[in-house]
């Protein structure tokens, strides 16, 4: 799903030019505050877009004070329990999150889902990318399907995360689109990024199912090959790396970061804060974080960010209810 920001924009217009002929005034000025609430630990993603959200938006002048809180426990479910529980003192909350908010709410690892909060804008995203080893015999990605269709157990995928969790749903999304069996894949898990790239490099493994810009660094590093990634066209810091659309395979993957605000927030307050990131994109503050971070912009506020993640749980759910992850 692709929206442009010139709907946005008009999208953000309709907003405000409701809320001020319902007799409400807004001030074109500067948010007083925001305070991010972040469902994991230091360092982590939900972090770093957090923190480099909130260094731009204060740099830029478009938020007078930023604030901080990191909440770990649950898989994030903790976070979001506690900005439900106190909507009423935390009108000035943003809560970060991503893909995994749509995984765990149809795995039960919490209860609640994206519908008990307020979606405020998707601001960033990192696709997904298959890497080898850098002296694999693969050099293409069609190579390793068409060992896949000759004996799918022959290709071990490593991934830093458990089964049934986004790095196997993505390896399920692709080799499906090859015309495979999802639930031939031979996913390997495990507990972090580091193991699983140990695993392929000590020849446990054919193939890593990782974050692009994961990848990149790695490349980089000179330690893998990167065959293919799901993004809907080529990335300008990979540009010799293919999609897998392009190589014929229907399937496409971002793994977005966004915002959410507490439940029962008023119409002013959201537009406020969907005005203040969509500001943020065309600040220099903003492109030195983003271009540090090599994110992806998936500019997608309110409206849009809620149908783009009812179509993601739609997605998700069916490929983790033929996984057998899902009944």
């Amino acid at each position: 799903m692709s929206f442009s920001r010139k709907h946005s924009k008009k999208l953000l217009a309709a907003v405000l030019t409701t809320c001020i002929t319902a007799g409400v005034s807004l001030q074109a000025q500067a948010l007083e505050s925001i305070h991010f609430l972040i469902p994991g630990g230091a360092g982590g993603g939900w972090d770093s877009t957090a923190r480099g959200t909130g260094e731009a938006l204060l740099k830029s002048g478009l938020v007078e004070t930023i604030s901080y809180e990191n909440m770990s426990g649950g898989g994030g479910g903790k976070a979001i329990a506690h900005l439900i529980e106190t909507a009423d003192q935390k009108q000035d909350a943003l809560m970060v999150n991503s893909t995994p908010i749509v995984i765990r709410s149809l795995s039960k690892v919490f209860p609640q889902s994206f519908r008990d909060l307020t979606p405020v804008a998707a601001t960033i995203g990192d696709f997904g990318a298959f890497v080898v080893k850098k002296d694999s015999k693969y050099t293409t990605f069609k190579e390793v399907v068409a060992d896949y269709k000759k004996n799918p157990r022959s290709i071990k995928i490593a991934g830093g995360s458990a089964r049934g969790s986004m790095d196997h749903l993505v390896a399920a999304m692709a080799f499906k689109a090859t015309g495979g069996d999802a639930r031939q894949v031979r996913y390997v898990a495990y507990d972090a990024g580091g193991k699983a790239m140990a695993g392929l490099l000590s020849g446990e493994t054919q193939l890593l199912s990782t974050g692009f810009s994961e990848a990149l660094a790695l490349a980089d590093a000179g330690e893998v090959r990167i065959l293919v990634m799901t993004g809907t066209e080529r990335n300008e810091a990979a540009p010799e790396v293919p999609t897998l659309k392009e190589l014929g395979y229907d399937a496409v993957f971002v793994n977005w970061r966004g915002f959410f605000a507490a439940p029962g927030i008023d119409d002013v307050q959201k537009a406020e804060f969907v005005s203040a990131l969509e500001k943020m994109y065309d600040t220099e503050a903003w492109e030195n974080v983003r271009a540090r971070n090599g994110w992806t912009e998936i500019f997608k506020p309110d409206t849009q960010f809620i149908a783009f993640l009812e179509e993601q749980e739609k997605e998700i759910g069916m490929l983790m209810r033929e996984l057998g992850f899902l009944k």
